[in-house]
């Protein structure tokens, strides 16, 4: 019998590199086996998933973003009390955005996430948009000696880097939650170069807030070539830009992409649920 569910379901490019709006579908219940198949299909694809009007519940969320896997229980960022695996994201002139730079969520762990889904609840007015950048297209955008010459690279993430000390050392409780996370993640090395696990395809996997340096490069030479390729990754072509609404629910690809945050929504107040999927070891 064919699924009636999934023949309405509808998968729609919003830009050429990375990035689809997806209709027919209601998050907030369970998906069938055939759904689950067909929106990690798409996600694969187009790398981010777009879906508007999906008012879930953190348990919905939770139950949503675990057809995809295990779910990682971030170490620092507040949680939704009940639900620990999902993450708050609240900020505003009470608590500046960290967000605000180029970033793949979680390198600084084996096995970073695979799957993000990140949904709205409380939206500014105006601003507050966030922006995706394939790390698939940017690879496809370098020259052939380029490729040549970071394919055999390895790179050092730290956890450190994203949440230094002095941003976690307010109150004694803080900063003693900050230290069990940090001896808890030393720095890890990933490839330059990550091979898709689906798809294949090639991907560049580096970020500014997680990638400290290039493993075996002078300093000079592993800052010029980092320097080169987030400059690169950030190329307008390679990016796909989306407008916050409440209850939308955006699903990225972490293993292929980056994100961007961007800040210009003050004095207003944003509001986030993220429920992270834990991926595998980069290769």
């Amino acid at each position: 019998m064919p699924d009636i569910a999934l023949s309405a379901l509808t998968v729609t490019p919003v830009s050429p590199a990375i990035g689809a709006r997806v209709e027919g579908i209601d998050l907030s219940r369970p998906l069938s086996d055939s759904e689950a198949a067909a929106l990690e299909r798409a996600l694969v694809a187009h790398q981010v998933l777009f879906f508007e009007n999906q008012p879930l519940t953190p348990q919905a969320q939770r139950d949503f973003a675990a057809r995809f896997g295990q779910l990682h229980v971030h170490p620092i960022y507040p949680k939704v009390p009940e639900q620990p695996e999902i993450m708050v994201l609240d900020t505003g002139p009470h608590n500046p955005t960290d967000n605000d730079v180029w970033h793949t969520d979680v390198t600084c762990i084996e096995t970073p996430p695979a799957i993000v889904a990140l949904s709205g609840k409380l939206i500014p007015p105006i601003g507050g948009d966030t922006v995706w950048a394939s790390n698939i297209a940017a690879y496809n955008g370098l020259s052939e000696p380029i490729r040549r010459l970071l394919e055999p690279l390895k790179a050092l993430h730290d956890f450190t880097r994203s949440f230094p000390e002095w941003r976690h050392n307010g109150d004694p409780e803080t900063h003693a939650r900050w230290k069990t996370a940090r001896d808890k993640h030393p720095a890890v090395v990933h490839p330059v170069i990550r091979t898709h696990p689906v798809s294949g395809a090639k991907a560049l996997f580096v970020n500014e807030n997680f990638t400290s340096r290039i493993v075996g490069l002078s300093d000079r030479e592993s800052a010029a070539i980092l320097e080169f390729l987030y400059d690169h990754i950030s190329r307008p072509e390679f990016t796909v830009r989306w407008r916050w609404k409440e209850d939308d629910l955006v699903l990225w690809d972490n293993r292929s992409t980056q994100h961007y945050a961007v800040n210009d929504y003050s004095p207003h107040r944003r509001i986030m649920h993220r429920a992270t999927v834990l991926g595998d070891r980069p290769y």
